[in-house]
């Protein structure tokens, strides 16, 4: 059981997180980058939605550093920033699952 209450700030930072998990097609992209990295073309063609659409949930879950990008030339290549991304997505979905 937690017992000290972290500060506002923190828990804002929470908050914002959880945020991230309510939509759909960021998890959907987080569950894209899983196993791997991936360019914006085949997310955008795995879910469906146009480059533009899933630029914007990228720049939405970078600025949450759920994810981080790497440039090969011209193209950006992401993946989840770290495996407590992965531990989130798989406790939520053990947790649905039950």
């Amino acid at each position: 059981m937690v017992t000290d209450i972290p500060e506002k700030e923190i828990l804002d930072n929470i908050a914002d997180l959880f945020k991230a998990f309510a939509d759909p097609t960021r998890v959907h992209i987080l569950f894209c980058l899983a196993d791997r990295e991936e360019c914006v073309g085949k997310i955008a063609e795995v879910l469906g939605l146009s480059q533009s659409a899933v630029s914007h949930q990228l720049r939405i879950l970078k600025q949450l550093h759920l994810i981080k990008y790497r440039r090969e030339g011209k193209n950006l290549w992401y993946s989840l920033a770290d495996d407590h991304v992965r531990t989130i997505l798989r406790m939520g979905l053990e947790h649905v699952l039950e």
